[in-house]
């Protein structure tokens, strides 16, 4: 695993892509993806382990990331803007972002992240969606600007953890469990009968999967 870039106007990208939102709040909406490389995190269970190393994937500049942005969209949609971009890792947030989203946010794009939080927050954001890990704990700072939490569920005790993590965010934060994709026959029932009775909860599914789309 390797740490954030010294250039800011450089970016180690592993993809980007148009598709839809198939998680949390803007579950269903369109969204263009930009995953960058690196991560210290180190989740057993993620399934983009080759992002975490940064060194692996290719360096694009600010303007190159933001121009196949807008291209990629256009072709699809030229007249629809603002469209969702939602950067993403890896831990996006070992880099310092600030650049990014000013280009992305002029560019007409509004500005997603979801982030472990393990970070310090850097950028200019609409909207924040903090995944926090057990593997290293989220900075305070990141869980107060959080817009969404969203909690991966593996077993019944990540239950018990994901209402510590409710604590640390703001009221006005979304709150959604989401089952380990590779769990989710298992963990789905009694997530389901949890959020019933804890109904300040919601459910997020990772529909991409299901539907097979990026």
């Amino acid at each position: 695993m390797t740490t954030n870039t010294t250039d800011t106007n450089l970016l180690p990208v592993m993809e980007s892509f148009y598709t839809i939102q198939g998680e949390g709040f803007y579950q269903g909406k369109a969204a263009y993806f930009i995953r960058l490389g690196g991560c210290d995190v180190g989740c057993f269970w993620c399934d983009v382990k080759e992002s975490w190393d940064a060194s692996a994937h290719p360096l694009y500049t600010i303007e190159q990331i933001t121009e196949r942005a807008v291209q990629e969209v256009t072709a699809v949609t030229p007249d629809t803007f603002p469209v969702i971009a939602v950067v993403t890792g890896g831990e996006p947030l070992m880099h310092e972002l600030y650049e990014l989203t000013e280009a992305l946010q002029t560019a007409g794009f509004a500005t997603n992240i979801e982030t472990s939080g393990s970070s310090p927050l850097s950028g200019y954001w609409d909207w924040i969606c903090l995944s926090p890990k057990k593997f290293k704990a989220p900075l305070p700072e990141v869980a107060q600007a959080a817009n969404e939490l969203k909690v991966i569920i593996y077993n019944k005790h990540d239950l018990i953890w994901a209402e510590e993590q409710a604590k640390l965010v703001l009221p006005s934060c979304k709150l959604y469990l989401q089952p380990e994709w590779g769990k989710a026959a298992e963990v789905t029932p009694y997530i389901v009968d949890y959020i019933k009775t804890h109904p300040h909860w919601g459910l997020s599914l990772q529909i991409h999967k299901y539907i097979n789309v990026p």
